[in-house]
């Protein structure tokens, strides 16, 4: 084990930053344009970052495995973004952006890091407006904000529930601008297959043609990976099915770090699973949390007349109803931390409570809300509000001006109406915490080779606050990459254009062509669903919500077994020279099968509770999670040495000179 340098500039926290990017090596706009950058992935971070370093003069090729940067997942997320304007008046400030993070991720991030990230929230915003993105506006014009779990602020700017899409059209438009200008070459349907390195330097990718399966080379000066997270090793999870960790895992085979990949995202308010052939689950919006209500009954008896249909929820008196986060956190109350909120009700479901046929599901009841707003209009507009019909109509409009996209995709869902019903969530697997080990110039341990947004590790901890993932991603790309990777380009302006007839890319591509070749060739007898399907089982069932000694380490097992015996009997049709989705599948559930196994692994060593991750032998007497500050105050780092058995544990201490650690409390 070592200690790891983060490259954590010296000085006041308040001044990191400033001092840094007054400090580091520049490139000159004349010699920008003799340096190319390969960027992977465009979603939010990944196409900030493409349209600002082409905007900036580098020549950049952006690559995707959609058909459209417009298709990245960022698209799906839909709640808000944060940043500390303090629009409100109501405490806001740099300082408790940075705070709330820090503690969100139960203080096991870096406050370096996470400083800069509240730094330069405010300047996400205002860029976005000037892209045209339609933020919610208050009565008098300006942006509008909302609050998100774990905070006691509004600081949450949001587009109804379609925040993800309208910051991606955004970057997609900057994109766009740059890619008619001929600096951004633009690769859709191309999936990354490997990084090639050229005297220990990022110089490029190797690429698959996802339409023709043709394999490419493309050579750079520099490689961006902007890919996203992970959180489909759970098969189940609220990304989209095309979601992977592919390009992050090929890079940790090759050299870059790894950290913290137990650190994963349990979110509370998910559409429960319907049956065992479902493919994914669906988010709704932590946003909804703002003015639903979450409960379940408190007696038995109702539950069981509730699964039986012999009793509607909105029959139950309020005295026998049981507001378990209003009960448990008073302070916080149905806003506490999304790790918070989902063991509740975990808890709640294991205890008998929950309310549909699985007994996996608790209520988010916007009832009282409706009735408040309903009130509150007919106050405004001078009308009765002892009338019920039309404050019951008048508080539905409201709700539906701030929610309806939400309510009317779980009305498609689920087929109930959730302005006359209580919505039916539970906890699903969301976001990854961990993810590509970076210094703070956003460098992973491999020169020249970088990771942003959702695929590094650096800024969350243990546990995301809702709405920093946005956040992130877009600071990542916009105002944080194109001033650091200037400092690593400066010394290449005449190095001249990378060869690809390089020996390193001849080497890259005959291993992805060789990798391709057998699992088209295996002719096996089970579909690489089947194997995707029972890893996921494995990693819900012992890596998730819980996690203990027994079942982590019966999980490294049984992911190793499931390993061997994919590579002997998956079976992948058609061929590799064509449009063949199965045969990229493959490719990612082979990663997923490595990945797990240091998941699991992973989580094994970190014997304390902390955020997201929650280890049984580490509670509180109360069942909260448990921190040993003394032992586990680190990073874990993982160092690739072929096999994920094998691999080197390193560590990142992290200092907290100006936070004092306590025990995280939302009473």
């Amino acid at each position: 084990m070592t200690n790891i340098d983060a490259k954590i500039p010296s000085g006041a926290l308040k001044d990191k930053w400033t001092n840094h990017k007054n400090n580091i090596n520049l490139v000159n706009p004349a010699n920008k344009r003799l340096i190319d950058v390969i960027v992977v992935g465009t979603g939010l971070a990944g196409g900030s970052a493409a349209a600002t370093l082409a905007e900036l003069g580098y020549n950049v090729k952006a690559f995707a495995f959609q058909d459209s940067p417009r298709r990245a997942h960022s698209i799906a997320a839909q709640g808000g973004i944060n940043a500390a304007k303090n629009y409100q008046g109501d405490g806001d400030s740099i300082y408790r952006l940075f705070y709330d993070t820090v503690k969100g991720g139960d203080y096991r991030s870096r406050e370096a890091n996470v400083y800069r990230l509240a730094e330069v929230s405010a300047n996400i915003i205002d860029q976005c407006v000037a892209q045209g993105v339609p933020f919610a506006r208050d009565y008098g014009g300006l942006l509008d904000n909302r609050s998100f779990g774990g905070v006691l602020v509004s600081r949450t700017f949001y587009a109804k529930g379609q925040t993800g899409q309208q910051l991606l059209l955004g970057a997609y438009s900057a994109m766009n601008r740059q890619i008619g200008r001929g600096k951004i070459k633009m690769y859709n349907r191309h999936e990354m297959m490997d990084v090639v390195l050229v005297d220990g330097k990022a110089r490029g990718i190797i690429a698959r043609d996802l339409v023709t399966g043709k394999v490419e080379r493309h050579s750079a000066h520099a490689v961006v990976v902007g890919s996203g997270g992970y959180g489909n090793v759970f098969f189940l999870s609220t990304n989209a099915m095309g979601s992977n960790v592919s390009a992050a895992w090929k890079i940790h085979k090759k050299g870059a770090y790894f950290a913290n990949p137990c650190f994963t995202q349990i979110h509370p308010t998910c559409i429960p699973v319907a049956g065992e052939l479902q493919a994914k689950l669906t988010l709704m919006s932590e946003s909804l949390r703002n003015d639903g209500r979450i409960w379940v009954p408190k007696n038995m008896e109702d539950v069981k007349a509730i699964r039986a249909g012999q009793l509607k929820p909105t029959q139950l008196s309020e005295d026998k109803r049981d507001y378990y986060l209003e009960r448990r956190y008073p302070a916080f109350g149905n806003l506490v931390p999304r790790d918070v909120a989902s063991r509740a009700a975990k808890e709640r479901c294991d205890a008998g409570y929950g309310v549909n046929q699985t007994g996996q599901a608790v209520y988010l009841d916007f009832a009282s809300a409706i009735e408040r707003y309903g009130k509150e209009t007919a106050h405004v507009q001078g009308l009765n509000e002892n009338d019920q019909a039309l404050v019951t109509k008048l508080g539905k409009e409201v709700i539906a001006n701030k929610y309806g996209n939400l309510f009317q995709m779980y009305e498609k869902i689920v087929d109930e109406n959730p302005y006359e019903s209580p919505m039916m969530i539970y906890p699903a697997v969301h976001y990854t915490m961990g993810g590509i080990w970076v210094d703070y110039n956003l460098m992973t341990t491999v020169p020249g080779l970088y990771a942003i947004g959702e695929a590094n590790f650096s800024d969350h901890g243990a546990n995301r606050l809702g709405a920093s993932a946005l956040m992130q991603g877009l600071a990542d790309g916009y105002f944080v990459l194109p001033y650091t990777i200037g400092d690593y380009l400066s010394n290449d302006i005449r190095t001249g254009t990378i060869p690809t007839d390089h020996p390193a890319f001849a080497d890259a591509e005959k291993e992805v062509i060789e990798r391709l070749d057998h699992l088209i060739n295996n002719k096996g007898t089970k579909s690489v669903d089947n194997f995707h399907r029972r890893l996921g089982h494995i990693m819900w069932e012992k890596c998730g919500m819980a996690r203990n000694r027994q079942g982590l380490t019966e999980a490294i097992s049984e992911i190793q077994a499931l390993r061997d015996e994919f590579w002997k009997d998956v079976k992948v049709p058609g061929g590799r020279n064509e449009f063949n989705e199965e045969l990229a599948k493959a490719g990612r559930v082979a990663d997923y099968l490595e990945l797990g196994e240091l998941f699991a692994k992973d989580a094994l060593l970190r014997e304390e509770s902390c955020g997201g991750h929650f280890r049984e032998e580490s509670q509180s007497d109360e069942g909260e999670a448990k921190r040993d500050d003394e032992n586990f105050k680190y990073v874990a780092m993982w160092e690739y040495t072929g096999k994920p058995a094998d691999a080197i544990l390193h560590k990142e201490d992290l200092v907290y000179e100006n936070i004092e650690l306590k025990t995280r409390s939302y009473k």
